[in-house]
């Protein structure tokens, strides 16, 4: 019998890109690539389980992988288009009304993974791109729940998000599948 250990890396080591991340630098680019890190995280414990991405495995909990890639396209597009940029464009997955659509909507079929990966995926590009073109991560922008914030801050925060979720994630998965791992 192979003992396992729940601290094993996901992936084979030289396939993690996960271990590319810098560890010494600047600012900006060392969150900058721990915030990689995070969406690369999610995007391994949602690999290779695509019909299995809707399943709520941990009852009574709505939560889902699917659920979360949605509800994290959404909080990408809140910090960053909405208060950073300051577009006013709706969320994709949740509404005032149904605040928790973006997990609740999270059903199975194709066409709504596919839906929710391409709006994460231009959300993180979209993401990618404004802290790219930033002056400094002093610019602070006015949100209208929290008050003055900075994009050091909010960039920070999505860490905080994407590992917060991230453990969602791995519980999801292990309940999959039996998938264990960092």
């Amino acid at each position: 019998m192979t003992i396992r250990r729940r601290a094993e890396l996901f992936v084979p080591e030289e396939q993690d890109r996960r271990l590319d991340a810098r560890r010494t630098g600047d600012e900006r680019g060392v969150l900058v690539d721990f915030l990689a890190k995070q969406r690369a995280t999610l995007e391994l414990k949602c690999a290779g389980v695509e019909d299995a991405l809707s399943q709520r495995s941990v009852e009574p909990s709505t939560l889902s992988l699917l659920g979360l890639v949605r509800h994290l396209a959404d909080v990408e597009r809140r910090w960053f288009r909405r208060v950073m940029a300051g577009q006013d464009v709706p969320l994709l997955f949740s509404t005032e009304d149904n605040p928790d659509q973006d997990f609740d909507g999270a059903v199975p079929g194709p066409a709504v993974v596919a839906e929710a990966w391409e709006a994460w995926r231009a959300e993180v590009a979209f993401a990618e791109r404004f802290v790219a073109e930033a002056p400094d991560l002093d610019i602070t922008r006015d949100d209208g729940w929290l008050g003055a914030v900075s994009l050091r801050w909010v960039i920070i925060h999505m860490i905080e998000e994407y590992a917060r979720h991230n453990g969602h994630a791995d519980l999801l998965r292990e309940r999959i599948d039996g998938a264990i791992g960092v």
